[in-house]
């Protein structure tokens, strides 16, 4: 999926104040600038600036990561660089570590669904997410600076993610608590939803052609195939221009007979 509304990202302003404060994502030792781009671009798709990058490998900052960002230059605008996982955490007051890994040490393990509401409760500007490298993940000694692990319910079998993935899969759960989009909505252009009066217009219309035509000539059936055959329209959910366009096919086929091709067949 592709497409941003420029309309609503004007400026580095805008985007920042669009949903507020967010938390913080923390990778430490990234090594490419592209992953560090796709992360940024991960990021502002849900809403979050606050990107942290603790020793990366090429410097910062970054050609390739610009190329990557695709658009999130607010996010890399806004990098700050730390020289080690402890700086980079200074200010936060509940961190999560994300891994894949079972680690030998007590600590709640939560899910990026728990994780990102104990972020809104706790207030998301005072917590972060900390992702390791992109060949082997967190070390055990960033680890043990987090306060919770973040591991996302994943095939067991196979659980590798790249580094903008897992950011997004985190990102995403975070965003969708004060997301508004309904889940199902019906997009028109240049039309409305058909009116009752509107459809009856258009059962009438048909049933009066049936009935002219012989489809509903056994009185018996008539009433259960006149509601079998309404409710089929109901169904669909018909638009204003719908009901016209249909009610022109009818039209047409009472009007004009089968050509003579269709005859002969």
């Amino acid at each position: 999926m592709a497409g941003t509304d420029r309309r609503i990202t004007k400026s580095k302003s805008d985007a920042m104040a669009a949903v507020g404060p967010t938390p913080a994502i923390i990778l430490i030792d990234p090594q490419l600038g592209e992953n560090i781009g796709m992360v940024a671009r991960a990021m502002l798709n849900c809403g979050l600036t606050d990107l942290r990058l603790v020793r990366p490998r090429d410097g910062w900052p970054n050609a390739q990561a610009i190329s990557s960002a695709s658009g999130a230059d607010i996010v890399l605008e806004n990098t700050k660089v730390f020289k080690s996982t402890t700086e980079a955490l200074t200010d936060l007051n509940q961190v999560y570590a994300a891994t894949a890994r079972d680690r030998d040490m007590t600590k709640e393990v939560v899910s990026p669904a728990q994780a990102a509401q104990e972020i809104r409760n706790v207030g998301s500007q005072n917590c972060g997410i900390i992702f390791g490298r992109e060949a082997k993940g967190l070390k055990n000694e960033d680890i043990v600076l987090a306060n919770k692990i973040l591991m996302a319910p994943l095939n067991p079998g196979f659980t590798s993610l790249n580094l903008s993935q897992a950011v997004l899969l985190v990102a995403y759960e975070w965003y969708k608590l004060t997301d508004e989009t309904p889940d199902s909505e019906l997009r028109m252009k240049d039309t409305r939803p058909a009116n009752t009066e509107e459809m009856v217009g258009l059962f009438e219309h048909l049933e009066a052609e049936l009935d002219a035509h012989g489809f509903l000539r056994v009185k018996e059936k008539r009433p259960v195939m006149v509601q079998n055959i309404r409710n089929v329209f109901q169904r669909a959910n018909m638009t204003e221009q719908e009901v016209r366009t249909f009610r022109g096919v009818v039209k047409s086929l009472a009007k004009f007979p089968r050509n003579s091709k269709n005859k002969k067949e």
